[in-house]
């Protein structure tokens, strides 16, 4: 790889790092950055590494809340390690439904929706979404202010919303905190439940794109790979603890406009582009 391939992998990991977690869409955001400053590896290649580099954010959560979700860790009493089985217990139920679509149509969402314009009206979608739940909620006391107050069938229902993330352009953290406020959950706690689902989501989906595209890469592409990892776990770990940080104080109607404006600008740029080649 020449220096500016360096370079481009190191700002597609910047654009996963933060993307994965702020609830503006890391798929859609690496498509329409492949657009602008596409990486000079084949389109198979580029299909796992837009999931697999997100193995990078993952640990970021791992890392960070290691003590949170560790139930051996010795310092933890026999009621804190049974919270925490319980809070994996809930996190394998929300990733149910995603885990069994993502097997089932995973090639077909690949296919037919990893396109601007899908990607430019979910952004759209989902940003007008965001501002009407939050106006709404506004004046809502949340009911679920911890993981022990959040019932099995609310875990499968927010779990079931990360199924839409499956089109490039809705946010898988977006989404599945917005179903989560919608059910009256706290959003802090809506937002590490969010986290956590990524772990064996994630995990697993990387697996499968690892086994369908095989395991013999080339020193370039390994070198893409795992730089595009350590650059999306090191800009992850400062995502994660600003976003826990601005929605104690904010809700996330700065992020709906933010999603809209871009899709707009998606739109023009790229319709643009279409009228005039």
């Amino acid at each position: 790889m020449n220096f500016i391939e360096v370079i481009k992998v190191i700002f597609y990991g910047i654009v996963e790092g933060i993307t994965e977690w702020l609830p503006v869409s890391s798929t859609g955001h690496l498509i329409l950055f492949e657009s602008f400053w596409p990486m000079a590896l084949s389109d198979e290649f580029m299909e796992m590494f837009r999931v697999v580099i997100q193995l990078g954010a993952i640990l970021a959560v791992c890392v960070l809340y290691f003590k949170r979700l560790n139930p051996f860790m010795p310092s933890h009493t026999e009621e804190e390690k049974k919270e925490i089985f319980g809070i994996w217990a809930k996190v394998i139920v929300g990733c149910i439904p995603a885990g069994v679509c993502g097997v089932l149509f995973d090639d077909f969402f690949d296919e037919h929706f990893y396109k601007w314009p899908v990607v430019a009206a979910m952004l759209i979608l989902y940003g007008v979404l965001f501002i009407i739940v939050e106006r709404k909620n506004r004046e809502r006391v949340p009911k679920v202010k911890s993981f022990r107050k959040m019932t099995w069938g609310m875990a499968l229902l927010i779990g079931a919303a990360q199924v839409l993330s499956l089109v490039p352009g809705t946010s898988r953290s977006g989404v599945t905190i917005l179903a989560g406020i919608l059910f009256g959950v706290k959003r802090s706690v809506a937002a590490e439940f969010s986290f956590f689902m990524a772990i064996p989501i994630m995990f697993g989906a990387s697996a499968l794109k690892l086994l369908r595209h095989g395991l013999a890469f080339s020193g370039a592409e390994l070198l893409c790979l795992l730089l595009g990892m350590a650059v999306a776990f090191a800009v992850s770990v400062a995502a994660i603890r600003f976003l826990m940080e601005y929605i104690r104080k904010r809700d996330f109607q700065a992020f709906g406009v933010y999603r809209i404006v871009l899709g707009i600008l998606v739109i023009l740029y790229f319709g643009i582009g279409s009228a005039v080649g």
